[in-house]
């Protein structure tokens, strides 16, 4: 892994570390409640979050085998997924949140640098080098923090993420993002931790995964 993709997965360590200090404190009643996308509850919003994760280590496992495998079987068995997460009880939402995040990651960490440059796709998109991956998943972790109303807006962004050179459509995604309310002063993640040093011959420590 060169260095700018190095600090790309350093940068969604921090996303997500910053993520899940917010959805693990979100009430079961909170957490069945509208999220700022519509028609989708912040539940809606983190299984999305954990399918998407699980999208991205299908195409890297696929690259890492040299047998192309799709991000999703389909794009209804994608939505079914969703619902089927957004239905889950609060202490199993937040534990396959944290384990897609933790299995894209070692997958990522793992992929020899020859396999960044694979091309892959989602769904029916064109093809894309998969070195674009880390960029994507950087920007749904942001972003759809953001579209859970729970404390974390876009003033919260890191300046690194709300400088970093986007393609279209994710910087007209960010853009938007904008436009939303500010955030309450009182908010409801915990304080932000740095994420764990990378040991591929070791788990990360709890400090990333909570208590579990």
């Amino acid at each position: 892994m060169d260095a700018a993709l190095r600090q790309l997965t350093d940068q969604i360590d921090q996303a997500t570390q910053r993520l899940l200090d917010t959805a693990r404190i979100i009430t079961e009643p909170d957490l069945r409640a509208p999220s700022l996308l519509p028609g989708w509850t912040r539940a809606h919003v983190l299984a999305h979050l954990a399918r998407g994760a699980d999208a991205m280590r299908n195409l890297l496992v696929g690259v890492r085998s040299g047998q192309e495998r799709p991000a999703y079987v389909s794009a209804e068995a994608r939505q079914a997924d969703i619902e089927h997460g957004a239905g889950m009880r609060a202490d199993e939402l937040m534990a396959d949140l944290a384990d897609s995040a933790m299995a894209l990651r070692t997958i990522a960490r793992q992929l020899p640098n020859e396999g960044w440059q694979v091309p892959v796709r989602i769904l029916d998109s064109a093809p894309f080098p998969a070195a674009q991956l880390p960029t994507r998943r950087l920007v749904e972790v942001e972003l759809h923090h953001c579209d859970l109303g729970a404390g974390y807006g876009p003033a919260d962004w890191p300046a690194a993420f709300a400088s970093l050179e986007l393609a279209e459509p994710m910087r007209s995604q960010r853009q938007d993002r904008l436009s939303y309310p500010p955030s309450p002063a009182t908010k409801l993640r915990s304080p932000a931790r740095p994420p764990a040093p990378w040991n591929p011959n070791r788990p990360l420590p709890g400090s990333w995964l909570g208590t579990r």
